[in-house]
């Protein structure tokens, strides 16, 4: 899924670094200093099971959603700094994945290499894999269906976890509400008041689309195959009720800049009807 998804990426982009400095700082304080860190407090004030605590742990140390370039294009925000700022988190999370899990969850592994191991097979390896696709050419029979294969690539884990919790949801559903509050408050809560403070900055509306994306998404998919792979099913739980999240949030940020759009038009003047659009203003 990762490979799939960072093929949009293009080698181009590194060839003047100086510029890039900036968007990957930005993508790296926001999906880890400030989304990571209210990951971290909201589950330590909420949650109670030590596993589903520490699939929280899991989900504030991976990097950013893969999905937040698709949703930049959609939602009309500024593609280079999300697309720079998702590089910038996953390069940082070389080193800052590693180094949370350990410091919170230093006593649950016997052998710190593990963590690194887990990092440079889950990010390293699929970021190779698709710079050596770009540089063979092969993306280019890979286009047609790259975008099908990564849903239903996210689509089959969060099936998996949902399958494999189906016991815990039926026999405890109440489990699910502090899951939520932390996913509700770390999308909608936590994007609208990103969303306020660019705005006391005057930034500009597609940067603060690009900033409140970064700000809000974690790559679920990697959480959730962490989880499995560390700790059980049980601490895949978080990522699969985050995906939900993410997928309502998208919907309501589609909505809101919808809204902002028709604003815009109006405020430049009268929209014109279908049929003024294509035949053109009628002759007096």
């Amino acid at each position: 899924m990762l490979t799939l998804s960072t093929l949009g990426i293009s080698n181009d982009l590194f060839r003047k670094p100086g510029k890039l400095i900036a968007p990957c700082l930005t993508g790296i304080f926001l999906n880890y200093l400030v989304l990571g860190n209210v990951i971290v407090v909201l589950s330590a004030l909420l949650i109670r099971e030590d596993l589903l605590w520490k699939g929280f742990v899991l989900m504030a140390a991976v990097p950013p959603a893969v999905a937040v370039i698709p949703f930049t294009t959609y939602l009309r925000g500024d593609l280079f700094v999300s697309l720079v700022g998702t590089v910038g988190g996953y390069l940082g999370g070389l080193v800052l994945m590693p180094l949370m899990l350990f410091c919170l969850l230093g006593g649950d592994f016997a052998d710190p290499l593990v963590l690194l191991q887990h990092a440079l097979v889950l990010i390293v390896l699929p970021l190779a894999v698709s710079r050596l696709i770009l540089w063979r050419g092969w993306h280019l029979r890979i286009r047609p269906v790259r975008g099908p294969l990564t849903d239903w690539g996210f689509f089959l884990v969060i099936y998996a976890i949902t399958g494999l919790n189906q016991d815990i949801l039926f026999r405890n559903p109440a489990v699910l509400i502090p899951i939520a509050a932390v996913a509700f408050a770390t999308t909608f809560v936590l994007g609208f008041l990103v969303g306020r403070v660019a705005k006391f900055f005057h930034m500009k509306e597609e940067t603060t689309t690009s900033m409140i994306l970064l700000g809000t998404l974690k790559n679920y998919g990697l959480t959730g195959g962490l989880a499995l792979s560390l700790f059980g099913r049980e601490a895949a739980l978080p990522a699969a009720v985050a995906s939900l999240f993410l997928i309502l949030f998208y919907i309501w940020l589609g909505r809101k800049t919808g809204r902002a759009a028709l604003t815009e038009k109006a405020e430049e003047g009268p929209v014109l009807t279908e049929a003024a659009a294509v035949n053109g203003p009628m002759e007096s």
